[in-house]
């Protein structure tokens, strides 16, 4: 079976409402999160001060009997000429032929760079060809990856109601660490306040992690360590830009006893291959929709079995794709779930696309439908451009 078309498409869900007032706004929207651009005044309150607000898209792979599968595109207006030039050589190929297809797609890249925007575009494409693999099988994707070899998948949250994730039944929460370098001293202060009074909420049976998002350097990862260690972090996430490589030696030297993660802005399979090669990191944290799909998915966690690392896919809770890979992939013991509703509604008014599963009691099951299992009505496609 040959490909026929790839194509940019805007995807229409029909609005849902919801039902159930909220106890009062979700922390994300106001709450500041310690980030890249913090030493900067002007942004420094809240990160939609300066991300950029591009539109998303799907791309949507058709094969010569007309099935489609569908991957998720951001940014989708800089990446449509990306996946104008993809389409331009993958089309004719066989749509079976997924390592084939991710090898070209690496490769077709080179001349502008496979990292970041281009590792988007690289992703979307491929786990389009993965969705539509399961449908032509009429087999759900986890079932081509081997089967599920678990039954049910372990969910943390992250985000800072954690009183609401409790009460959702989660067990393992991870927070957004609010202050960083630009705060000094009195920002490690403050942000001891934050964990302890997290973990004063959760109890001690629980778990509790910290994510830093690119905010740190080397001694203030150290530094706030060493603060929280009474706290008992699980791990300690992105604390450093993602290219400074030898800051994640320097931090690994200082902190053998701290578990660390990373990885959710890493794309491609090497840098994770170097970090396991070098011992920097305890929990691989790639983005199956951006990283290269499940291409390279495969080759990280390949990479991870061998050195007896974990990984945890960013964000691999909230999305089919990585709750399909999570589900088949022994390396993967935990999903991480984003919980964006506000306090007091529930996940069923605001959780997903339709057929995505959603964690029930801390724990989650995919889908067993054909592909990734979203159940997306054609009429709801129409052409981006």
């Amino acid at each position: 079976m040959k490909i026929k078309e790839i194509s940019v498409m805007r995807l229409n869900v029909p609005p849902r409402e919801s039902k159930t007032p909220a106890r009062r706004p979700s922390w994300g929207s106001e709450a500041e999160v310690a980030n890249p651009m913090s030493r900067y005044p002007k942004v420094k309150r809240h990160r939609s001060l300066w991300l950029p607000a591009w539109e998303g898209a799907y791309v949507k792979v058709t094969a010569e009997n007309g099935q489609w599968g569908l991957g998720p595109l951001w940014p989708a207006r800089p990446l449509q000429p990306v996946i104008e030039h993809f389409a331009s050589q993958l089309v004719g190929e066989d749509c079976l032929a997924t390592e084939k297809a991710a090898d070209m797609l690496a490769r077709m890249s080179k001349g502008y760079g496979t990292t970041g925007l281009a590792s988007y575009a690289i992703s979307a494409v491929d786990l389009a060809l993965w969705d539509l693999k399961g449908k032509l099988y009429e087999k759900p994707v986890y079932s081509l990856l081997g089967g599920p070899q678990k039954d049910r998948i372990y969910c943390y949250c992250t985000g800072n109601d954690v009183d609401w994730y409790k009460e959702l039944g989660f067990t393992a929460f991870k927070l957004a660490c609010p202050y960083g370098p630009a705060d000094g001293l009195d920002g490690i202060r403050k942000n001891e306040e934050f964990v302890a009074n997290a973990r004063q909420v959760i109890g001690d049976a629980s778990d509790l992690m910290l994510d830093c998002w690119m905010a740190f350097d080397v001694e203030y990862t150290v530094r706030l360590a060493e603060v929280l260690r009474p706290y008992r972090l699980k791990w300690m996430e992105e604390y450093l830009i993602p290219e400074d490589m030898d800051g994640h030696l320097q931090v690994r030297q200082r902190l053998p006893w701290q578990t660390l993660a990373t990885g959710e802005h890493w794309y491609t399979q090497y840098p994770f291959q170097w970090a396991v090669q070098h011992k920097v990191v305890d929990i691989l944290q790639p983005d199956i929709m951006w990283c290269g799909g499940v291409g390279v998915m495969q080759k990280i966690c390949g990479a991870a079995d061998s050195a007896g690392v974990n990984v945890i896919i960013h964000g691999g809770g909230n999305n089919v794709y990585g709750q399909h890979f999570s589900i088949a992939a022994s390396s993967i013991p935990w999903l991480e779930c984003f919980v964006g509703t506000p306090p007091g509604v529930p996940l069923e008014e605001g959780w997903g696309l339709p057929g995505q599963a959603r964690p029930k009691d801390g724990w989650l099951t995919p889908s067993d439908a054909p592909g990734f299992g979203l159940e997306i009505d054609p009429e709801w496609l129409t052409p981006f451009a």
